[in-house]
């Protein structure tokens, strides 16, 4: 048995826009192992999200292969990819855009269970019963599931996005720009709730950000790309420390910092 739970060869991605082919990702090697909580960074177009998305086998690279433990994921037909679909669950950035207006909470969060490609998988899992266990995980109240998402802050569909993804019990959830949409004021609240999940549910984590700050917050391996490449990766706190290129220097410095008076730590220069 494969000792990754994901792992990449030679992937690249390239989409065609206006005659042009515009490279996303090319030649990426990368291993994750289980367990793990891996910050992917970098700047907007840097090919972040599309390697989660072939990650999670919703995409397909125009050439290189993906493994999830131990089976080759990259040529597999939809109707295949169930164990996939069950195991590894995504959270998107803008809950507004990822959850139905016109469903019910509770519909939305079990709509993976009723999946006819999930079912299989999940060994006649009770859907009241998963529903309240996952409302109470995302620290919301039963009669959350009779309502709709208007009805809602946008820390709290974001919660209502992350109960869905727990709902079939995932080995793995993949975080992209998970706190991105929201207001400051609420952003370390999903934060620290990923945080308690994770350890809680057992989960391997994937998290995309921009935000240093908050990969730093999750995660303890990072990966840094640019321009469609893994430029630098290792411990988060080795690379945040002791950066071994000049482009991850360079995003570390642009971290804003707090002015907390002259000559006092955490100032501004």
């Amino acid at each position: 048995m494969s000792a990754d739970l994901f792992r990449t060869e030679r992937l690249t991605r390239r989409y065609h826009n206006d005659g042009r082919e515009v490279p996303a990702l090319t030649d990426v090697d990368l291993r994750i192992a289980p367990g793990a909580r891996l910050g992917i960074v970098g700047e907007s177009g840097s090919g972040k999200s599309t390697l989660v998305r072939l990650l999670a086998g919703l995409d397909r690279p125009t050439s290189g292969r993906v493994w999830f433990e131990g089976t080759q994921i990259t040529a597999l037909p939809e109707r295949r990819r169930g164990f996939l679909r069950a195991s590894v669950q995504m959270v998107f950035q803008d809950p507004r855009s990822s959850l139905n207006p016109r469903m019910r909470v509770g519909d939305i969060i079990t709509e993976p269970l009723r999946s006819r490609l999930l079912r299989p998988q999940l060994d006649g899992l009770d859907h009241r019963t998963r529903l309240a266990e996952v409302l109470a995980a995302v620290d919301l109240e039963p009669d959350a599931a009779d309502r709709y998402p208007h009805e809602f802050s946008g820390g709290q569909r974001q919660r209502i996005a992350i109960a869905r993804a727990l709902a079939p019990k995932p080995e793995v959830l993949i975080a992209d720009e998970p706190v991105s949409a929201l207001d400051v004021s609420v952003r370390a609240q999903v934060l620290n709730l990923l945080t308690d999940l994770v350890a809680a549910e057992g989960l391997s984590l994937i998290v995309v950000s921009h935000d240093l700050l908050v990969v730093r917050h999750l995660c303890d391996e990072l990966a840094v790309m640019r321009a469609g490449r893994i430029v630098e990766s290792g411990p988060t706190e080795q690379v945040y420390t002791h950066p071994s290129t000049e482009y991850t220097a360079a995003l570390l410095a642009a971290i804003p910092r707090i002015r907390t008076g002259p000559g006092e730590p955490g100032a501004s220069r």
